[in-house]
């Protein structure tokens, strides 16, 4: 019997492990985008993501995930509707409790400056109980170390970890971060990426750069 490339629209990719989940099938808000194969794992509510872990999301702005990234139990995307407005001598929320409350300072709330979408980029691993702050950045390849908390914006594949955190290394020099952000092996059709899959696991930049250049040669991406 062949094997199967794995399904990105399988709920539970590891029919084993209940607490793995695909996340794309999973969420429904359409304020949130999340590409193929991404997953999250926990092992007591990994398909309440949405709402145990993308909170405040009551304004338009959107959490938007790439392909192949690995987000750990406990990870939460704080999204803008957290923040207070700080204009003034108090950060209390009056308007949303509605009433005269409301008419009085709706044009406050409706004027509150927002950093935008929060953005995950391709094939980033968040660990254990990262926090992830709005409006904030992370590029392709990066690492979010575990109790991380993001509260700016993260260099594609630099490793980040403290709080707030702060970067450790460049995973790569400029030349190789490079090299891999050309190759994009993410946007990749899955049957290259399934068959170079070992290359992408255990292979260099080089050697990434050199598959990527054979596949645009041949008119594969």
């Amino acid at each position: 019997m062949t094997s199967a490339i794995p399904d990105p629209n399988t709920l539970h990719p590891m029919p084993d492990f209940p607490r793995v989940v695909f996340l794309r099938p999973l969420v429904k808000d359409p304020r949130i985008e999340v590409g193929e194969y991404t997953y999250y794992d926990d092992p007591d509510a990994a398909e309440e993501f949405e709402t145990r872990n993308v909170l405040y999301a009551y304004g338009p702005e959107k959490l938007v995930i790439g392909r192949y990234c690995a987000i750990a139990t406990g990870t939460r995307f704080i999204m803008a509707g957290a923040n207070h407005l700080m204009s003034g001598v108090s950060t209390f929320p009056f308007t949303i409790f509605g009433g005269e409350w409301a008419e009085r300072t709706a044009d406050l709330m409706q004027g509150a400056p927002s950093r935008g979408d929060t953005v995950v980029g391709n094939d980033v691993w968040i660990g254990y109980n990262a926090l992830v702050m709005p409006g904030v950045r992370i590029g392709d390849g990066a690492i979010v170390a575990a109790g991380a908390v993001v509260t700016a914006d993260v260099e594609p594949y630099t490793i980040v970890g403290g709080n707030p955190a702060k970067p450790v290394k460049r995973r790569f020099d400029e030349a190789d971060t490079a090299r891999m952000l050309d190759a994009a092996w993410w946007d990749w059709p899955v049957e290259a990426v399934t068959e170079h899959a070992r290359t992408i696991m255990s292979g260099t930049p080089a050697d990434i750069a050199a598959v990527a250049a054979t596949l645009r040669a041949k008119g594969a991406i």
